[in-house]
């Protein structure tokens, strides 16, 4: 019998990105698969936060050339918020602060819009008392105190707590396709394995996870099903969890020596 939902996928094909006029993406190719898990590396200013925000519809980053196509779907002209309510979900590096609106509602009113994509906003939210034991449930496995719910988004919030909130929006959406861009960034040791274990219990077979990050430590307990690596807006190399040690521990001059082409548009890209 064919597992369908393991052939359903999130493709970009040939996708060229610039942003302001500025070409950033030159033809990334990249296929994940629910129940995958995929990082993404390289050095700085090579393209990888563009490539999340490109696939998330950021309308700063415009798509010039290829496609991006969710479970066979294009969505090249998908609004943003078509794409969270279609399953796919991104988790910002530096998330914004919306004072005045708590967690509770917010998630609420996300959830319920992931889970019921055709309706108006506004109308016909998850019962509360059937949404406060969902969080409740979501907010202890994370071992997360259930004050945070209570607190503006992102308002006042240390580093470590955006990410923290970046991670229960996962865990309530559970959507078919996640990026997560850098979020072990600013973070310390046990903050990055914490964040680390509390993705790899959220996973699990039924979301692609998409995790742009410098370190090894994110991988921890997400031990990636291919590792890729970015220079000069392309994707020049995909292997194995090995490739995400070797780059932690030895850098990227062996990649750069090796695609000599994509080392000169790295300079292009940075500048």
């Amino acid at each position: 019998m064919i597992d369908v939902m393991k052939h359903e996928s999130l493709k970009i094909t040939n996708l060229h990105v610039a942003v302001e006029g500025k070409p950033i993406l030159h033809g990334v190719n990249l296929e994940i698969r629910r129940g995958e898990t995929h990082a993404l590396m390289g050095p700085n200013g090579s393209g990888k936060s563009t490539l999340g925000f490109a696939v998330a519809g950021h309308p700063k980053y415009e798509v010039t050339e290829g496609t991006i196509e969710l479970c066979g779907e294009t969505i090249n002209d998908w609004s943003p918020d078509k794409r969270a309510r279609q399953g796919v979900f991104m988790a910002f590096q530096r998330p914004m602060a919306i004072p005045g609106v708590k967690m509770a509602d917010f998630l609420r009113h996300a959830t319920t819009n992931v889970r019921r994509p055709d309706r108006k906003e506004g109308e016909d939210l998850i019962p509360m008392r059937e949404f406060r034991k969902e969080l409740r449930g979501k907010m202890e496995q994370l071992k997360m105190d259930m004050e945070f719910a209570r607190r503006y988004v992102n308002d006042g919030f240390s580093g470590g707590e955006m990410k923290r909130a970046e991670i229960l929006q996962l865990a309530m959406l559970m959507p078919k396709f996640a990026i997560l861009d850098e979020t072990d960034s600013g973070l310390d040791a046990d903050a990055v394995r914490l964040a680390s274990e509390s993705i790899a219990q959220i996973g699990g077979d039924e979301m692609g996870i998409l995790i742009i990050t410098h370190h090894d430590k994110l991988l921890e307990h997400n031990t990636p099903d291919y590792t890729h690596v970015m220079l000069g807006g392309r994707i020049v190399e995909t292997a194995g969890k090995e490739l995400a040690e070797e780059l932690h521990s030895q850098g990227y001059d062996r990649v750069r020596a090796d695609y000599p082409e994509a080392a000169e548009a790295e300079l292009g890209v940075r500048s």
